[in-house]
């Protein structure tokens, strides 16, 4: 299986792949594999068709004999959008394909990358000049600060493949987008936009045009401050650009005897060059903006190459609550919008202090992240499993996450688009915030960031717990209002789902490095969270979950069923191994009986010989109810009890049948003809995807479990590594190869698995698939990396990461940031 990521791509051959650059929290936008820069959302409001006009990177190349004379787009020309339902990623501004048409575009583009990497090679026939364009935002796992700069960072190295020289200049653009509310479709009158104003800084090597906009006060929602630099000082600046035509002329007037020794005596000059047009003046108009553009220019012997660096920063601090939230609203708000802010504006002042940590940082920056692709390439993962995993950290680092001035890390489901159009619109966070039994799955930020992930239970347990114990699963912001308590919306009552969640996240918080104290401090609120649990659905204490269950599925499950009931044997044990760290005994011994009976009683009332079926009491709800179906996640407690090294909640064979079982049943072959009810995720003859239910020996309900006729990753990438686990390899990667297939780049985007939302976060769950095929398991709280697995293989802990080389002679374990301080310890059988 050759991933579509591991090859050089032609653009044409994936319009849809197009991959985030951003960190946490900051925003920013998407590079496409024609390597045009798309999906703007620097503000709070995320947005994936959000465009800035005439941003991008331009060539003017001459040669004097014979003659040449290019302008160029540093792009290859737009590929019209496939139209992939509920889908946008493959979306083309319309000022794009203007302005490639006004000047021109590369015939050629191909990328190549490993997340947050990527690299676009750029070629001619009209001309020698072969360009390599790679562009990152930086990222460390474990260290929140680096992977959490406002700013893409770009390299462009230039080939001269003939025998004669060349040259020319390479010019960034970025458009002042401050005032601009991240929404409204940027034209001539554009609210917002007006009185910006651009500078020109030359400093510590750099020539950079700084952009902002006076007319708002810093404490406006839209203030901000906007850098595009450029790593030459005497570079030419057109400080002011009003647009295309502006642009163009600025590139056309490039000479050899461009009056750069001016510069020396007049560094405040933008372009020295005489015979140049000139820049706008003052602040632009109303509903109007500037481009900033910088242009280096640069002369190429035969054979030779040139490097020329590019950053753009930004600085939006205020963010405000831009979304409605669940719950109901209370009249003494009135019409008030709560500040957030952002926590990355609290390290840096503005974005000239961006850019220039950046400019004084870039090669230790651009190592360090580096170093994490290169662990991963370097390791026994397949190339298509290396950049699958590598891909997870773009779910963090998108706009359906960001950390508050008060350092809470928070999440929406995920990001609205072309999935919510049907109910939420396109614009902002989806279905708000920190959705317990969405992010039930989520494991690349808990794998990645640990700390950040522990930050979501702090949320939990000491923000949204209410007074009988349970956790709403869905925070209001700013946290410091009242919590809800009922009303909450999909579904209505706090999901039991996510509350167990909590539980068990709990113990991987412990095992990821959160240490004994912090678990002391929130065993209080853990027991009564076990508590409120344990008498309202197992009150007679046999282990058995009872009555209404509200669920992620946006409804309330009923009766006995495998899906809440194995996710409660693995909040069981994963209680009492907490219980026995704190050394609270009695809580141990009754979380473990009741284990015991639970897991006899839930094999013996619903294993039918295959799988696991759901039986109602007498008096429960009939409707969304899945009953004698194949609910693909029916086991999911076991792949929770796997990644926290529980062994078996249930009978192993039996576990494993029910596998065999849902991938048999439920992974579809071919959806052209497929009736679909509600949401579309594979619609295409040759896509492949599982289901999340079936009735394949009928017994269908008149009205079944929502979304049982719908594709979710998340689903997919959970049950794919249980199999995994499981040693059903031919099952699991029949599951990934299907996932990964209808997000190749030709009509979906492996950087962006869609659900309720762009960005999604149940999509997370892939990073699970990592301790799947590796065997690696992390656990400081024993003071252990537990390996079963020859190979070399990546590890991330708590205080470092790197790899771990397993093989008959031995264990060897090697930090590549950070330290290894954790014993290798061989698994014996699973059991």
């Amino acid at each position: 299986m050759t991933d579509i990521l591991q090859q050089s791509l032609a653009h044409t051959d994936v319009p849809a792949l197009a991959m985030p650059v951003g960190g946490i929290g900051t925003g920013g936008f998407a590079i496409n594999a024609d390597a045009s820069l798309r999906q703007w959302q620097l503000h709070s409001v995320p947005n994936h068709r959000g465009a800035l006009p005439g941003t991008g990177f331009w060539l003017r190349l001459t040669q004097i004999e014979p003659p040449l004379d290019v302008v160029s787009m540093v792009q290859a020309h737009p590929v019209d959008d496939p139209k992939a339902p509920l889908t946008t990623d493959a979306h083309v501004p319309s000022w794009m394909t203007d302005a490639g048409n006004h000047v021109s575009f590369f015939e050629s583009a191909q990328f190549s990358g490993t997340y947050p990497i990527a690299e676009v090679s750029l070629s001619d026939s009209r001309h020698p000049l072969q360009i390599t364009m790679r562009a990152l935002n930086p990222m460390v796992p474990g260290d929140v600060d680096v992977s959490g700069v406002p700013t893409g960072m770009f390299e462009f190295t230039l080939h001269n493949t003939s025998d004669i020289a060349v040259h020319g200049t390479l010019a960034g653009s970025l458009l002042n987008a401050v005032g601009w509310d991240g929404i409204t479709p940027i034209s001539s009158s554009t609210p917002g936009l007006g009185g910006n104003v651009n500078r020109l800084r030359r400093a510590h090597g750099w020539s950079q045009v700084v952009m902002d906009n006076p007319t708002l006060d810093e404490s406006h929602p839209l203030a901000g401050q906007m850098v595009i630099s450029a790593d030459d000082p005497r570079a030419a600046v057109l400080t002011r650009c009003s647009g295309i035509e502006h642009l163009t002329a600025f590139l056309e007037s490039r000479a050899l005897n461009n009056g750069v020794p001016r510069l020396d005596i007049a560094p405040t000059v933008g372009d020295p060059q005489l015979n140049a047009p000139s820049s706008g003046q003052g602040p632009s108009p109303q509903g109007q903006s500037w481009l900033g553009v910088v242009g280096v220019p640069f002369w190429i012997e035969p054979g030779e190459s040139r490097s020329i660096r590019f950053s753009f920063a930004w600085h939006f601090p205020n963010r405000m609550v831009d979304i409605e939230q669940f719950g109901g609203s209370r009249p003494e708000w009135g019409s008030t919008k709560f500040y957030l802010g952002n926590a990355y504006a609290l390290r840096f002042a503005d974005a000239v202090a961006v850019s220039d940590a950046v400019a004084a940082q870039w090669s230790d920056l651009v190592r360090r992240t580096s170093r994490w692709t290169t662990n991963l390439v370097s390791s026994s993962l397949s190339p298509d499993e290396t950049d699958r995993l590598a891909a997870q950290a773009a779910y963090v680092r998108s706009p359906t996450c960001f950390i508050g001035a008060d350092g809470r890390f928070y999440g929406y489901e995920g990001s609205l688009g072309a999935s919510t159009t049907m109910w939420s619109g396109q614009f902002g966070g989806s279905c708000p915030m920190n959705c317990t039994h969405v992010w039930q799955y989520e494991a690349a930020l808990a794998g990645l960031w640990p700390q950040l992930e522990r930050n979501m239970r702090d949320t939990e347990l000491e923000v949204m717990q209410n007074p009988d114990g349970s956790i709403p699963h869905r925070l209001r912001v700013p946290a410091y209002l009242p919590q809800m308590g009922y009303g909450i919306g999909g579904p209505e009552e706090p999901a039991l789902d996510g509350m167990l969640a909590t539980i068990v996240k709990s113990l991987r918080d412990v095992q990821r490095g959160a240490g004994l104290p912090w678990l002391e401090q929130h065993w209080p609120a853990l027991l009564k969270l076990y508590h409120h649990i344990a008498q309202r659905w197992d009150a007679d204490g046999d282990g058995v979950l009872r009555g209404i269950q509200p669920s992620t599925h946006d409804i309330d499950l009923a009766g006995v069923n495998s899906f809440m009931g194995s996710l409660w044997l693995a909040a069981l044990r994963a209680l009492e191994e907490m219980a026995r760290l704190v050394g609270d005994a009695d809580t141990a011994d009754e979380a473990r009986d009741r284990f015991l009976r639970g897991s006899v009683a839930y094999d013996e009332l619903l294993f039918d010989g295959t799988h696991y079926v759901q039986k109602l009491d007498e008096g429960d709800p009939t409707d969304y109810q899945w009953m004698t179906g194949v609910l693909s996640d029916q086991v999911i407690g076991q792949w929770w009890a796997h990644q926290l090294g529980l062994g078996y909640i249930l009978p192993k064979e039996h576990v494993r049948s029910a596998l065999r079982h849902v991938v048999a049943m439920n992974l579809r072959h071919g959806f052209d003809t497929f009736e679909h009810p509600y949401r579309v995720y594979a619609d295409a003859a040759d896509d492949s995807g599982l289901l999340m239910c079936s009735w394949p020996e009928g017994g269908r309900p008149a009205v079944p479990t929502r979304y049982a006729d719908e594709v979710w990753t998340g689903i997919e990438w959970q049950v794919a590594a249980h199999c995994l686990f499981e040693g059903l390899i031919d099952e699991g990667e029949a599951i990934l190869h299907a996932m990964w297939k209808r997000h190749d780049g030709r009509r979906r985007n492996p950087y962006n698995e869609i659900e309720c939302g762009d960005h999604y976060a149940r999509a997370m769950a892939g990073w699970t698939t990592l301790q799947a095929l590796s065997g690696v398991r992390v656990d400081h709280a024993a003071g252990v990396i537990v390996v079963d697995k020859p190979g070399r293989w990546p590890w991330v802990g708590a205080r470092g990461y790197g790899w771990v080389d397993v093989s008959d002679d031995g264990i060897r374990m090697h930090a590549v940031e950070g330290v290894a301080d954790l014993a290798p310890v061989r698994m014996t059988a699973r059991e």
